[in-house]
């Protein structure tokens, strides 16, 4: 079960009960069963009186206090305005003991001790009593007219005597704003020292107000408020959630919980912004927090651009590119993995920034993890998702194979252009080294170099006509995790027009088959299958298909200094031996 139960905007938070000298006190005027109907009534009491707050106070209900006061000043303050009518008869002190979490005012701490008693201004009716009372003056009130006062901003010395009662928390809540503001680059620490009022009276000069360097009230209010001005519409709120035991804010104004599928619960955008949240949830040891590393990597969620971290207990992984930018964590902790990840379009740092900042500040853990049999199966599971979450998929995808023993891969020239990555096995990052546009080939080595099970041997001795061959490659891209063999003949050793370079298959193939290697009888390479492509603006039948002959492929690579073995033995495997082969030597080429 899913429980948003409070707002959390101002995380630092200081215990309110705490005991001291003369504890402050609290007038509690009201109590909502619900936050929201609490934040309603807490913006209403705040237009008209002063030290408005609100705290969680257990139960599910959500109090709505002013103060903190002397004990002497808040039993003063309540007669008034219970007698004033300004609060409800049934209003009473509260020694704030069973004050939890504020909601109230938001984006800074309510202050924690004793404030002064607000100066009272009389009503309008009481301005119209007394003028009446007045001699020489009309006795009719409703003639009057009568002119507001403009309060004037507090002195700098009032300044300094209302920011002397903040709490630690509220000024570090200012840095943090100056900060944001780009007004303010030291530490957080809530001294106010010369770095900070220098950036107080920088801020000030770009607002208009006298640099004093000492911010009052008002000008603390509207700091703050253009501070959380950019969550407009994010509806922070501390989410629980039982099946997953996890609690943590989440952006409930943008996204919206949608289903399990173990490990994650997963909250899907509920508006315009393409904002996502997962919960990740698992039993699991190292090994499996390692598994769920890797796997992360491979959803269209996780770019693969971005800084990754893995420790023993725990990871980060931060993914930027494709329109996104997702930044995911976990940790295990009494063999229970648990974590979170939030996913943002790029272009809205500001906003990503905070509402990221509030999730890491707010996640905390319950008992319990995520049931894997919570989600039954159903019609929209499929191949290329992974709980639920597309997996990411490369631009395309053909065949390869190994051509010596550091790990160079032969294949198609399609394959590689216009890639921003290349990988080998979906797992391997490589780098072109050698294309040969003629033949429609290319070399990608692997950054880092590899140890192949077996290498290609090209056949340089002449085939027999219609003997028989296969094609070892990924017809279906990655769908298939080993590769395939496609058996067929070889139709001619030449192409269509008497081409040296071509040879004329007979079998019909994929088109994730090119640039995989043809096999004889024997095992031995008498080319690459290129690419099906119409020629001379005609289509040729399914059937018809052709490869770069070995010995033309030997002499392009000997120029780009690429080792290979040859033979020109002709020999025969049996088709258990020869797939085996296919298996060695194969590799999935992706380019992404």
């Amino acid at each position: 079960m899913i429980r948003v139960f409070l707002a959390v905007i101002a995380f630092a938070f200081t215990p309110i009960g705490a005991a001291a000298q003369q504890s402050p006190v609290w007038v509690q005027v009201e109590a909502q069963p619900t936050l929201t109907g609490a934040q309603n009534r807490a913006r209403a009491f705040d237009a008209r009186l002063d030290n408005v707050a609100g705290y969680y106070i257990g139960s599910g209900w959500y109090g709505i206090v002013l103060g903190p006061y002397t004990r002497a000043d808040a039993d003063v303050l309540l007669a008034n305005l219970r007698r004033s009518g300004q609060i409800p008869s049934d209003s009473f002190i509260a020694d704030g003991r069973n004050f939890r979490q504020q909601f109230w005012p938001v984006g800074v701490g309510a202050p924690t001790t004793a404030q002064p008693l607000p100066t009272t201004e009389p009503s309008l009716e009481e301005l119209a009593r007394a003028i009446a009372n007045t001699p020489d003056l009309p006795s009719d009130a409703e003639d009057l007219v009568v002119v507001p006062v403009i309060a004037p901003d507090e002195t700098p010395n009032e300044a300094r005597a209302s920011e002397a009662a903040l709490s630690r928390a509220a000024k570090e809540q200012l840095q943090t704003a100056l900060k944001w503001a780009g007004f303010y680059d030291s530490a957080i620490d809530g001294a106010f020292g010369r770095g900070t009022r220098r950036s107080m009276g920088e801020w000030q000069v770009a607002n208009d107000y006298e640099p004093t360097g000492i911010l009052t009230t008002k000008q603390r209010a509207e700091l703050i408020g253009a501070y959380n001005a950019i969550l407009d519409g994010m509806d922070l709120q501390l989410v629980r959630d039982d099946a997953t035991g996890i609690e943590m804010v989440i952006p409930t104004g943008v996204v919206a919980f949608d289903k399990y599928e173990p490990p994650f619960a997963q909250f899907e955008p509920k508006g315009d912004l393409a904002a996502r949240v997962l919960l990740i949830s698992q039993e699991g040891d190292q090994d499996r927090l390692f598994g769920l590393y890797e796997i992360l990597q491979t959803l269209a969620i996780v770019p693969t651009d971005g800084p990754r971290r893995r420790r023993d207990q725990s990871f980060e992984i931060e993914g930027i590119g494709e329109g996104i930018h997702s930044y995911t964590t976990a940790t295990l902790r009494n063999g229970q993995i648990k974590g979170f990840s939030l996913i943002w379009p790029t272009g809205d740092e500001a906003r990503r920034i905070r509402v990221l900042d509030a999730m890491k500040a707010s996640f905390a853990t319950v008992d319990g993890v995520l049931d894997p049999a919570i989600a039954a199966p159903d019609d929209s599971q499929a191949i290329d998702l992974v709980s639920g979450l597309a997996v990411r998929k490369p631009k395309l995808s053909r065949s390869g194979f190994f051509v010596d023993g550091q790990g160079d891969v032969l294949t198609t020239a399609e394959a590689v252009g216009e890639c921003s990555r290349i990988t080998i096995d979906e797992v391997h990052d490589a780098q072109v080294v050698h294309t040969d546009e003629s033949l429609g080939l290319a070399v990608i080595r692997p950054n880092t170099p590899l140890a192949p099970a077996d290498v290609a041997q090209f056949q340089t001795g002449v085939p027999r006509l219609q003997s028989e061959i296969a094609v070892a490659g990924y017809p279906y891209g990655g769908v298939l995790t080993t590769p395939s063999l496609t058996f067929g003949r070889l139709a001619d050793i030449r192409g269509l027009n008497g081409e040296d370079e071509l040879k004329r298959l007979s079998l019909t193939a994929q088109p994730g088959d090119a640039g995989g290697p043809v096999f004889d009888n024997g095992g031995a390479v008498l080319g690459m299958l290129l690419p099906r492509a119409s020629r001379n603006g005609q289509q040729l039948p399914p059937e018809v298909s052709f490869s770069v002959d070995a010995t033309r492929i030997v002499a392009s690579l000997l120029l780009a200094d690429v080792r290979l073995e040859t033979t020109d033995t002709v020999a025969f495997l049996p088709p258990e031996s020869l797939n085996q082969k296919a298996v060695d030597v194969t590799v999935l080429v992706s380019c992404w």
